[in-house]
């Protein structure tokens, strides 16, 4: 049986995912952008392995396309999120948006509909 729950890394990367534009959530555009938003720097085989097993649980799906000049004719494989993928993330939100509200420190301070 695979696992339908989302790690916080494979969570962090599929949000990746969905900012980018279409055409440039590639594996090199989503390390760009995990950096970018972190401020942390994660390995692009790190961010490959995360890339194939959310592919593999059926939360994304790829497609390679034709290189660019600026990628010297480099082929690139694109990411995008499935519909079980968008649900698996607003179920993760949720759940964590339900803890939050739970905290006494935040209680109250979440005017979130979904």
């Amino acid at each position: 049986m695979l696992e339908t729950r989302l790690g916080d890394f494979e969570e962090v990367i599929m949000l990746m995912i969905g900012i980018l534009e279409a055409e440039d959530a590639y594996s090199f555009r989503i390390v760009q952008e995990f950096k970018s938003q972190t401020g942390r720097t994660v390995s692009i085989g790190a961010a490959h392995a995360t890339l194939d097993r959310l592919e593999t649980k059926g939360f994304l799906r790829s497609e390679i396309r034709e290189g660019s000049a600026t990628r010297g004719g480099r082929r690139k494989r694109i990411y995008a999120i499935t519909a079980l993928g968008k649900r698996v993330l607003k179920e993760s939100m949720e759940f964590k948006v339900t803890l939050w509200k739970q905290y006494p420190a935040f209680a109250g301070k979440f005017n979130m509909s979904f």
